[in-house]
């Protein structure tokens, strides 16, 4: 008798399971009194460590590089900073019926994060489409949300329970954007060591994910927040999201259509104007959510994983497509060139210049 086995074509990143594990640890051994201000404190030193090896990796230059093809950019950052929010806010009136409170602060937040750039790319070369562009793109963005994302967190949850205030300010300046222009500052000197080591430091990112991860569940649990979750809440949750995404995914899609680029281009829009960044926006939250950060993320863990096995499909399906044969032609309308070129050199080209892979 044959055994059953998982789906290939529905990915299960590992990196999610180990998220999972660690809620799960935070539900049944969460840090308490002494232990929390530790975890706590390193968890401070954990984010501030991870936006500096973000901005090591990061290529400035890979990002800036893609300007010249600024129409696509342009579209790409408007579905990630401007109508992925305007969905989310489009939401509101789920609650308190669908959604509580706390979930809708979550899901708002998710809106507002900065694209993958991994995923991205990867799902970008599986359906045959302008790697080149989907590696600026998401580096653009990338670079973009570590300042665009707090200001809309600022201005769209200061109200709802983000708590942004002076102290967040400074917080975000500290922790994030401090050691982030640090390590673009020391890229120059320091890109080759991280190129080199950067399965090592990848799992220094993911270790430090989990640290945040964990600490702020830990003050969930503590508090009593997770009582404010309910089976029907988390399944209402799941069922906006879906259609979240199904609406961007046409939108990307279709609407790339209507302003002219070719199939290529296309389907690096629509998957870098489809996605969100779970690496970016989990150490955002903690700093921006404080103890409220558990519930916050919540939404944006759904939604990574959902994204990746609704990508998958969809990367596989546009993979058949009788276009995707034949790449574009170099010096054409969409700034493709030779796809196929470019896809050897994918990896390595992104390897000094991504946020952890799960993205």
């Amino acid at each position: 008798m044959k055994r059953p086995s998982w789906p290939s074509w529905i990915p299960v990143d590992p990196f999610i399971a180990a998220l999972l594990a660690t809620v799960g640890l935070a539900a049944l051994l969460p840090a308490r009194g002494t232990a929390a201000d530790v975890a706590s404190g390193a968890s401070t030193t954990a984010v501030a460590l991870l936006f500096f090896l973000y901005g090591a990796r990061l290529s400035t230059r890979e990002a800036l590089d893609g300007l010249r093809h600024w129409r696509l950019h342009l579209t790409v950052l408007l579905c990630t900073f401007a109508l992925f929010p305007l969905l989310g806010l489009a939401a509101k009136g789920l609650v308190p019926y669908v959604l509580t409170p706390a979930l809708y602060s979550g899901f708002l937040f998710l809106t507002l994060v900065p694209s993958t750039i991994q995923s991205s790319i990867a799902f970008t070369s599986l359906a045959r489409g302008n790697v080149p562009a989907a590696i600026c793109a998401g580096s653009f963005s990338s670079l973009a949300g570590v300042v665009i994302t707090p200001l809309l967190v600022a201005w769209l949850l200061s109200d709802k329970g983000g708590g942004f205030s002076a102290d967040a300010l400074v917080k975000i300046v500290l922790q994030l954007l401090v050691p982030f222009l640090a390590g673009q500052l020391l890229r120059r000197w320091i890109g080759g060591f991280v190129s080199r080591h950067k399965k090592v430091l990848s799992l220094v990112d993911r270790g430090s994910i989990l640290l945040v991860v964990y600490t702020a569940f830990s003050q969930g649990m503590v508090r009593g927040i997770w009582s404010q979750v309910t089976p029907a809440r988390l399944a209402a949750l799941l069922g906006v999201e879906a259609v979240l995404l199904a609406l961007m995914l046409t939108v990307t899609w279709y609407g790339a259509k209507r302003l002219g680029f070719g199939r290529a281009d296309r389907v690096a829009i629509q998957f870098a104007g489809s996605k969100k960044s779970l690496a970016a926006g989990l150490p955002m939250a903690s700093v921006l959510f404080g103890a409220q950060a558990s519930l916050a993320v919540l939404p944006l863990m759904l939604f990574h994983q959902m994204q990746l096995m609704v990508g998958a499909v969809i990367a596989r399906h546009r993979s058949r497509d009788p276009e995707a044969q034949e790449p574009p032609e170099a010096g054409g309308r969409g700034p493709g060139g030779d796809v196929r070129a470019a896809r050897s050199g994918a990896a390595t080209r992104s390897g000094a210049g991504t946020a952890p892979r799960s993205g």
